[in-house]
């Protein structure tokens, strides 16, 4: 479900779909909006099994139980989304772009998981949505899925070869699964998706670019794993953003790499978040917890997977 159909805007200079975010940017804005309609007030369902509650676990994803606390996942259903879309536009919409990189003070809507499912509407949220970059968040949602409904198989084949030639490293991808890279904001984003199903945009960016411009390890392997444990895993947002990072895909700059370090320093300069779901990092000084590596070792933590300067 997005807020323009993927096939109602085609490039004026030709081809089935904008490869380019920015001048889609522009024709996605100046399009026209279907109405924002009232919900029926009853749904007819179809003979069949019964309809019931779902059991669902409680545990955090994965092998690796190295929270901090216990979490539980977010309550399902259209009202649940609503109330949070309503206390989110209330209380964080208005500094969306200063709050939304701020890892510590988690300030972005965590509405994913309700758009994908099609608990709430594209289409009312950015209605409702007054903050432009926060609506911009919203375009480049339809941008993938106007992208991958031109390029079906973006979860499978390079977007825009580059003849890359990725590495096969099982240990290195098992200790980037599990939080154990040695590379403090990398191993927290991590560990927080194992736990929560859910990271950042930011965090998702930086775990990402370390995985296939560090350790050269074929960006399938990360996307895959992302959306088998998202929670708002959309394939066309999630495989468009791998290979946006990866240089296979949209970007128009392919060999832009995040330092994780910068990285960190810029968006988490406390280390509030790195501490949160790395608890052996706990006693490591702020100005010292983005680079341990740097000091005397710690106890309990790997030194980095790939060398740093």
């Amino acid at each position: 479900m997005t807020i323009v159909p993927p096939e109602a805007l085609r490039p004026s200079g030709g081809g089935d779909h904008y490869r380019i975010f920015t001048p889609y940017l522009r024709a996605w804005t100046r399009a026209g909006r279907r109405q924002v309609l009232d919900a029926p007030e009853k749904v007819p369902f179809p003979g069949g099994p019964a309809l019931g509650r779902p059991e669902i676990s409680r545990e955090p994803y994965g092998s690796t139980r190295r929270a901090r606390r216990p979490y539980e996942f977010p309550r399902g259903g259209e009202s649940a989304a609503r109330r949070r879309m309503a206390r989110w536009l209330e209380w964080c919409a208005e500094d969306y772009a200063d709050g939304k990189d701020d890892l510590a003070g988690d300030r972005t809507s965590r509405l994913g998981p309700y758009l994908r499912l099609g608990c709430v509407s594209p289409l009312e949220l950015e209605s409702l949505a007054e903050n432009g970059e926060f609506v911009r968040q919203l375009c480049w949602r339809d941008f993938y899925h106007q992208v991958t409904s031109a390029f079906p198989r973006i979860d499978r084949d390079d977007y825009r070869p580059r003849g890359t030639r990725w590495r096969d490293d099982d240990g290195a991808i098992r200790a980037w699964k599990e939080g154990l890279t040695g590379v403090p904001i990398v191993d927290a984003g991590m560990r927080h998706l194992l736990a929560e199903g859910w990271m950042p945009n930011r965090v998702r960016m930086i775990t990402a670019s370390f995985l296939v411009k560090r350790v050269f390890v074929d960006w399938r392997v990360g996307a895959g794993h992302f959306a088998e444990l998202l929670l708002d895993g959309v394939v066309a947002s999630n495989y468009g953003n791998w290979q946006w990072v990866a240089g296979t895909g949209n970007d128009t700059r392919p060999n832009r790499t995040l330092s994780p370090v910068r990285q960190a320093r810029r968006f988490d300069p406390q280390g509030e978040y790195v501490r949160r779901y790395l608890p052996e990092l706990a006693a490591v000084p702020a100005k010292a917890v983005h680079e341990p590596w740097r000091s005397a070792p710690v106890k309990g933590y790997p030194p980095p997977l790939v060398p740093f300067g």
